[in-house]
């Protein structure tokens, strides 16, 4: 028999459950919008304009448009690394996750260069407003996991040594990224065909051969 705290316990973890579920929804239909406005320029009445959400629904849900902008990146960016956890799962040579690194960063690059704008927007805004410090440090710091994820397993592939930090090969890689979205924001017809270059010969120049 089910004691009344146990059962108390369960429908309180099912109602936790159900306010995220609700929470991750309209964070997916809020993202579109604040990536093509970005940050200054959104208020959570001026999302629930352009959503199916009213503002008292966006409200209950998130205290502020800070905390809905950090929680839709948190949202994106963790799907970024997933899909670069893949890729160094299946690689089976350093050609291979040379040239599917490259690839992915020039696809994402093209299908959402609004939403890396968002993040960068967001990175920008936290020079200046604390309250977007510690998230900020926490999803650099799971990009520059998944960086590092990237590199070391290209050296095991190419039985070799990365030459430099994991903040540093971030920094590397995130730089290259960031140029190439200003380029690709601009029109450049090349920048796609850059970035995949200079993709992978940045990822073969952080290491050396044993």
């Amino acid at each position: 028999m089910t004691k009344p705290a146990e059962r108390t316990d369960r429908i309180s973890r099912r109602q936790v459950d159900k306010f995220e579920d609700r929470r991750r929804l309209l964070a997916e239909g809020a993202l579109q919008t604040l990536a093509e406005r970005g940050y200054a320029r959104t208020s959570l009445r001026e999302i629930a304009q352009n959503t199916e959400f009213s503002h008292g629904t966006l409200h209950y849900y998130f205290r502020d448009k800070v905390e809905l902008i950090t929680y839709c990146v948190r949202q994106y960016k963790a799907h970024c690394v997933r899909r670069y956890d893949g890729i160094v799962s299946t690689a089976e040579s350093p050609r291979a996750l040379s040239h599917d690194f490259a690839d992915g960063l020039a696809a994402t690059l093209a299908e959402d260069a609004v939403l890396h704008r968002l993040w960068y927007d967001l990175r920008s805004q936290s020079l200046f407003e604390e309250s977007f410090r510690e998230d900020v440090k926490e999803i650099d710091e799971s990009l520059e996991r998944m960086i590092w994820r990237i590199v070391t397993r290209y050296g095991e592939l190419a039985d070799a040594e990365p030459t430099c930090t994991p903040a540093l090969a971030y920094a590397f890689f995130d730089g290259l990224f960031q140029q190439a979205l200003l380029r690709f924001l601009s029109g450049s017809d090349s920048v796609l065909d850059d970035l995949r270059a200079g993709a992978r010969q940045l990822l073969s120049t952080i290491v050396f051969e044993k």
